[in-house]
């Protein structure tokens, strides 16, 4: 039996509304105003819906300050399902500013009265939340910024829905700028809030793997703390890119004998990744992790079981050691030039070992996935970690057929029965949400692109109803024939990658790529069926904050773009969603360069504020000099 729900009202003027909802709903309910029951009692109105709120048993309670809830409920109890404020405002001719103080107290105040899961629900005027849902928009700084005010205690926008008025018999508002003068209702919004998760403090993070059957020691770089150890390939996980991955396997098994292939590659690779990869990936030097193992008393001995990395042999441990990257300049060039391991930038640095460790059976697919890590620029769809499947597959040289044609219908032919049966549940949906529907997937949206090496074919997909970046054709893999007696002298070799978190941002119309990493239960429940489902998205019209930040790169001192791009990753706990260059110049008469970035912070799951925004800005003013040797300006 559903327990029946705690509702609180506060700010309420003439108690119309809380009477019209105790008509519709068996809520226990709590009506607030901020006027005495002496004043209130004068308006004959507010006298009835008094005396009628108390017939259906609900608690009143007068002069009630909805920024100080604590001083009338207490908080320990949590004892409120869901607290509404309808059309808050000041009184007489307050601006804008004093109505966001306004809302972003009462958010403070609610937060500590709230249960676990409630809601708290905002009617504004049109206009007035400065969201995307407002129509018309009025400028950001003439808003009274909704999203932002309730960041900063905690919580993000789920949902925003026109208030209907209607619905309410016998509602009547009053109280415009204190007056018995009603508030414009036409185009007055709603919005439901939510819970946020906290940003995660991450100390660092130091794992143990087995290097040449002996246990070592390595801190894992800053930004990958939260991005390791996560499990989103298990058999019991239900994260939508294993379901994906799993989808894509069993297609290509009605067309190939298919091996999988588990924990067979190590988290830590050694010697020159560029003979690795320069022929099936554009992984450059630069891109990879580099990684210095130590072997210390701690990790001669087998650690205990902490948990696992998937297609890897890793254990967590907790260290005082500082990460990777707050190391100076000069010790990171050194640690890269003195450091022959490297994180797992693609599965196929695991080809050879899985012809050592495999007698592999000709005309047979091998498949294997996992996560791997590379650096990159910030963009919603570069990833600095990713699962990736590598299909691999041995050929007599002598082998009549295409089969290179072969693997590329079958690799199509999986990820379309995938897309059908994925628009089959939007079809059937009784909820119809344009916005989330995904491509209506007219032809076979995946096509393969040859390179000036005959060798090698990329794989692009077309995005039709999503923007990820602006590009409508995305590569999202690779197909190789494996260069002659490169992994052997006695098969042909062919290779496949594909990055499995790309291809299912695009099939399930996920806009950003840091939404497959959240930590938030909401997105992993929507998947706990064990099936690929439409994208809900529980955090809507987040703002954006953007800052700029000059400084002077000295003469003959390196700049890594992408390096500056991996300290914003970390230093803003990915919060960061773009990054634009721009003013690059020379001071007159000096050799050093001056560079100017604008960066825009915008979080897609997490409550983000402005002064946060603000806070981590000044966060990486502190850190850049320390880390990529600039001078600020």
């Amino acid at each position: 039996m559903r327990q029946r729900q705690s509702i609180l009202l506060v700010g309420e003027g003439n108690f119309s509304f809380s009477a019209a909802l105790s008509d519709v709903s068996d809520s226990y309910i709590t009506a607030t105003c901020y006027q005495s029951e002496e004043e209130l009692r004068k308006q004959p109105l507010a006298r009835t819906n008094i005396e009628h709120l108390r017939l259906k048993g609900a608690a009143i309670h007068f002069q009630v300050d909805c920024t100080k809830l604590r001083d009338f409920f207490a908080p320990a109890n949590k004892q409120f399902d869901r607290v509404i404020f309808n059309f808050p405002h000041c009184g007489r001719k307050a601006g804008v500013k004093k109505n966001r103080d306004l809302l972003a107290n009462f958010f403070h105040s609610a937060a500590e009265i709230l249960a676990d899961g409630g809601d708290v629900h905002v009617t504004l005027c049109r206009g007035q939340g400065g969201t995307a849902a407002d129509h018309p928009r009025r400028d950001w700084h003439n808003s009274w910024q909704v999203v932002d005010m309730a960041a900063g205690a905690g919580f993000i926008l789920s949902d925003v829905h026109p208030f209907r008025s209607k619905d309410f018999c016998g509602y009547i508002c009053t109280g415009y700028r204190s007056q018995e003068k009603p508030f414009h209702v036409e185009g007055a919004l709603t919005h439901i809030f939510t819970r946020s998760l906290p940003f995660q403090c991450l100390g660092p993070l130091h794992l143990q793997t087995k290097l040449e059957d002996e246990w070592v020691s390595f801190l894992v770089p800053e930004v990958l703390a939260d991005k390791v150890n996560r499990g989103f390939l298990a058999p019991d996980a239900h994260h939508p890119v294993r379901l994906l991955n799993e989808g894509f396997i069993a297609e290509l098994g009605k067309v190939f004998p298919l091996q999988r292939l588990e924990n067979i590659c190590p988290l830590l690779h050694h010697g020159s990744p560029s003979a690795v990869l320069s022929w099936a990936s554009d992984v450059a030097s630069s891109d990879l992790f580099w990684i210095i193992p130590t072997k210390d008393g701690a990790s001669r001995a087998k650690p205990r079981d902490t948990g696992t990395v998937e297609a890897s042999d890793v254990s967590a441990l907790r260290s005082d050691l500082r990460p990777y990257e707050v190391m100076e300049e000069g010790s990171r060039a050194q640690s890269q030039s003195a450091s022959e391991y490297y994180l797992q930038p693609s599965l196929t640095v695991c080809c050879r070992d899985i012809l050592q460790r495999l007698d592999l059976v000709p005309g047979t697919l091998y498949v294997l996935s996992g996560p791997v890590f590379r650096k990159c620029l910030i963009s919603p769809r570069s990833m600095p970690a990713f699962h990736e499947t590598l299909l691999l597959c041995g050929l007599h040289k002598d082998a009549e057929g295409d089969h290179i044609q072969l693997l590329m219908h079958a690799v199509e032919n999986a990820v379309v029965c995938i897309i059908e049966a994925y628009s089959k549940d939007v079809l059937n949906s009784a909820d119809k949400e344009p916005e989330n529907h995904g491509s209506s997937w007219q032809s076979c949206p995946l096509s393969f692109h040859q390179h000036a090496n005959k060798g090698l074919h990329f794989i692009h997909m077309k995005v039709d109803a999503i923007d990820l970046g602006g590009d409508p054709d995305l590569c999202v893999g690779v197909l190789a024939e494996v260069p002659d007696g490169y992994l052997s002298s006695k098969l042909d070799f062919l290779l496949v990658t594909l990055n499995l978190d790309l291809l299912t941002m695009i099939v399930l119309g996920v806009s950003d790529w840091r939404l497959l990493w959240t930590s938030d239960e909401r997105f992993f429940n929507q998947f706990s069926q064990g099936e690929l489902r439409r994208h809900r998205s529980f955090s809507i019209h987040p703002p954006s904050y953007v800052h700029d930040i000059s400084f002077w790169v000295g003469e003959g001192v390196p700049f890594d773009e992408a390096e500056f791009h991996t300290l914003l990753r970390g230093v803003s706990k990915e919060t960061v969603t773009s990054v634009q260059l721009l003013d690059s110049f020379r001071q007159p008469g000096m050799a050093r360069r001056g560079l100017c970035y604008r960066v825009t912070y915008r979080s897609c799951d997490r409550a983000l504020s402005s002064k946060q925004a603000a806070e981590l800005q000044l966060q990486l003013r502190a850190e850049l000099p320390k880390r990529l040797r600039v001078t600020l300006r």
